[in-house]
């Protein structure tokens, strides 16, 4: 398909907007690494938030929610719904916690937390694992997405794509560090949102289509609407709602949805210029991310269930794209073909928008890893600040390298990437229980990393060879999960604890809730004395216990509630979104007793 000059003409506006002002940062970000990869810790919630909220639109999003509602309807995004209980233990116990440790990166915790050679050990690890070969990978899998988009839309090659995207983006990344990263994912949230909402309006006027009241009657959609998988169907009711629900929220470390916050989420926490702001922008993070984004993706799915029954029909519609990358994902860039000129280069540039917000995020993100955690920590501790920046800006380049590399041979690393994923499988009860409870060492963490990999190693090329039958992967993740943690919870026991002093250094700085610590730092008995460090019992941990609840209640209630009311049933819609704004209240009310202490 080709744009018009008016198309071309929005683009062109776009991407001037975006480099001037991600450009305009530079000076400022050239200050110091505090200031390159924390933009100076002076952030308020409402752009650390939205920041947080544009990194995951990503260009590929929209594919796999349009990819999700037409292999298993509506209900199959519980697979990533689930994670709202993740973000909202984020929002009122972990938050304040990141902000309050001080350090640069989410890995530099590691020597915070633990000591000895262990620790920096699992610092080098951990940081050259996610910040390079992790990270790069998650970046070559938008820039996929950003290949099958620029070849429906655009007509161009893989090569073209990923030159000229590569190389916009890192301009302003590169060069204005989290400074431009931040003020530029502003503008991209809200090209990004306006765009969405433009493609299901005009997804809804085809006729084909007839409306919201013709999508909903339709014989290709009527079975997909249901906001609940078929619990008649255990295996599948396990898959989308009941494994994802129970195990995987806390259980599974995933990019944006950390149990206790980590990578970009975690960068931007830290970057807040205090307690109170980290938490504020989490909690609007996640309300964005789950609650307002979605229907304009599910909406487009739907509709070109209607427009593309089958992959056969996209097959047809587009003959210029190569047979090997048409998948259900694709049908959300070819729903686009129908808009108006003008409108289409809108649209486009908001998935534009969607895969420079990403990929700029995990550039600084990975470039702070390299600096900070290898470079200063392990080859050169005592540079100037702008001899580190000289680096994160070499880093950066380097990774978009990289990641466009592998971008371009992804089909070949597909099986590669899904053993890199499940590294991650099983350890989510580490990270979340290692603030709390003294007894988690750093072989801890290392027994949780290998033996979840080795779980993953098994089941991805041993189990059916073996003579086994296949398993449903929710069952593999269930086991795994279950293995791995009784693994690391043996291995702490028979592994000596962290030194006293570091433990007590932590608890001093981070203050952490619950009884936990006592073995190290004893709760004090009878009447407070000068000195006596709070240990956060009684009515603040109850507050972040019925914060969490309520933020729950108003996020899933504001979600269902629209779905509800793009449904037609007017009724349950306006008691969803009465229901959201009744936790809404209560969460606000809650906030000053949760315990920021700045």
């Amino acid at each position: 398909m080709q744009l018009s000059a008016l198309d071309w003409w929005v683009l062109a506006l776009y991407g001037v907007t975006i480099l001037s002002v991600g450009l305009a940062f530079a000076r400022r970000a050239g200050r110091g690494t505090e200031e390159y990869f924390l933009a100076g810790r002076s952030m308020p919630w409402w752009l650390i938030g939205t920041s947080m909220v544009a990194t995951t639109f990503s260009a590929d999003t929209p594919n796999l929610v349009t990819d999700l509602v037409r292999t298993g309807g509506v209900s199959q995004n519980w697979v990533w719904w689930a994670f709202v209980i993740t973000g909202m233990c984020t929002v009122f116990f972990y938050a304040k916690l990141w902000r309050r440790s001080g350090v640069l990166t989410d890995i530099g915790f590691y020597e915070l937390r633990y000591s000895g050679r262990s620790a920096a050990f699992l610092r080098g690890f951990r940081a050259v694992y996610l910040g390079v070969f992790f990270n790069v990978m998650i970046m070559a899998t938008v820039t996929l997405a950003a290949i099958k988009i620029g070849g429906v839309l655009l007509g161009v090659g893989p090569y073209t794509v990923v030159l000229v995207g590569g190389t916009a983006t890192v301009l302003y990344s590169a060069t204005s560090g989290l400074w431009g990263v931040l003020v530029t994912d502003l503008l991209l949230f809200s090209v990004s949102m306006i765009g969405s909402v433009a493609a299901a309006i005009y997804a809804l006027r085809l006729p084909e289509v007839g409306g919201l009241s013709g999508l909903m009657a339709h014989a290709n959609v009527t079975d997909k609407l249901s906001f609940l998988p078929d619990f008649s169907d255990p295996t599948t009711a396990a898959a989308v709602f009941i494994v994802p629900i129970a195990v995987q929220w806390w259980s599974t470390w995933y990019p944006g949805a950390e149990p206790g916050g980590g990578g970009y989420v975690a960068q931007r926490m830290l970057a807040a210029k205090d307690e109170k702001n980290a938490m504020q922008a989490t909690l609007w993070f996640s309300v964005a991310h789950y609650a307002i984004r979605p229907w304009p993706w599910i909406l487009v799915g739907l509709a070109s269930l209607i427009v593309y029954p089958t992959l056969g029909d996209l097959t047809a519609a587009f003959p210029n794209v190569d047979p090997s990358i048409i998948g259900n994902d694709l049908a959300y860039p070819a729903m686009l073909v129908f808009l108006p000129a003008g409108l289409l280069g809108l649209v486009v540039a908001s998935l534009a928008a969607a895969y420079m917000s990403t990929i700029s995020t995990h550039l600084n993100w990975g470039a702070s890893y390299v600096v900070d955690d290898v470079y200063r920590r392990f080859v050169a501790p005592d540079r100037e600040e702008r001899d580190y920046v000289k680096v994160a800006r070499v880093s950066t380049v380097a990774l978009i390298v990289l990641s466009s590399v592998v971008g371009l041979q992804l089909e070949t690393a597909m099986q590669a990437f899904q053993i890199l994923l499940q590294i991650g499988a099983g350890t989510g009860l580490v990270f979340l229980l290692r603030w709390f409870w003294w007894r988690i060492n750093t072989w801890s963490e290392i027994s949780a990393m290998v033996i979840s990999f080795l779980v993953a190693v098994y089941f991805g090329f041993l189990h059916t060879p073996l003579g086994f039958t296949k398993w449903d992967p929710s069952a593999e993740l269930v086991v795994g999960v279950a293995v791995t943690t009784v693994g690391w919870l043996v291995v702490t026991f028979l592994t000596p604890p962290v030194d006293t002093e570091t433990l007590k250094d932590f608890h001093t700085r981070i203050q952490p809730l619950g009884k936990g610590w006592e073995a190290v730092v004893p709760r004090k008995r009878g009447p407070a004395q000068d000195g006596d460090v709070d240990t956060g019992q009684g009515g603040e941990l109850a507050a972040g216990l019925l914060s969490w609840f309520l933020g729950c209640v108003m996020v899933y209630a504001a979600l269902f509630g629209t779905g509800f009311l793009l449904y037609g049933n007017m009724v349950w819609g306006l008691a969803g979104l009465i229901l959201a704004t009744v936790a809404g209240w209560g969460v606000l009310k809650l906030l000053p007793r949760v315990g920021f202490l700045t």
